[in-house]
Parts: structure tokens; sequence; C-alpha cells
């Protein structure tokens, strides 16, 4: 689940991408595409084509829509808060700032980018968080 704490991370950012991709396929899995669509805001044909490649297009809350769905799953607004909150927690684990992580970072984002979206005042896709968490994660000791 992307909005727990991670201590670790995969070697890249695609295998991590992947790992949570196969987290959110099971959801769909279990519950069927129309019952997801009929209770987020995402159409039928996203969820029922999500993989490795296409969940990284999903917003972050779309795919904590997704999230809030597995079993012992909080709602999608407390699983997009917790996420944004273990980034920042991470970020002081790992003595980050946004410029540390700007540098580290392989997506077009600047510090200021970069901090607006941890604090949820601008939107981010799944793949940004994905990049963040990364690059958060793998600088912690």
């Amino acid at each position: 689940m992307f909005h727990e704490q991670r201590m670790t991370v995969p070697d890249t950012p695609a295998d991590l991408r992947a790992e949570y991709a196969a987290d959110l396929a099971s959801i769909v899995d279990r519950h069927g595409a129309d019952e997801l669509a009929d209770g987020t805001a995402l159409d039928r044909e996203t969820i029922a084509n999500l993989d490795r490649e296409t969940v990284g297009t999903l917003s972050l809350e779309d795919a904590a829509e997704i999230q809030a769905h597995a079993e012992s799953a909080p709602d999608a607004d407390t699983v997009v808060t917790m996420a944004c909150e273990h980034l920042l927690l991470g970020m002081s684990t790992a003595v980050l700032d946004v410029d540390a992580v700007e540098s580290e970072l392989e997506l077009e984002l600047d510090a200021k980018e970069i901090q607006q979206k941890i604090e949820r005042r601008a939107p981010m896709s799944f793949e940004e968080y994905v990049h963040l968490q990364f690059v958060i994660v793998d600088a912690a000791p």
C-alpha cells in the first residue's frame, strides 16, 4: 500500500511503480472494474486497463480511490494525507530539503513545485508520487 511508511525501495522508480500497479490491480481483480467505477470518479476502461505503465497516468487521488477499496484501508482522503505526510517524514529522516530532492529526481520538477505537491497545494500525479517516494526513501539511512 503506497500510503504506508516505506523504509526501502526497489532498484528503480519503474520497479516501485510496478509494485504499486500490482497492488492496485489486485484490488481491481477482487472488486471488479464495474464496482470500482461505480464507487470512484474513474471510468471503467481506465480501471480495467490498469497496469504498470498506465498507473502512472493516474492522479494521486485517483490511485487513493482505488486503494481505499483494499481490506483495512482508510478512505481515499486519508490515504492521500498519509502518503504525503510520509513523504515529509521521510525527508526529515533522510535530512533532505526540496533542493536535494530536486537534484536526485528524474522528473522535471523544481524545488518549489516539489514542495507544493508534497504539501498538497498543487496536484500530484501518481508517477510524480512514485518518483518522489523513491528519491526520499532511497536517501534515508
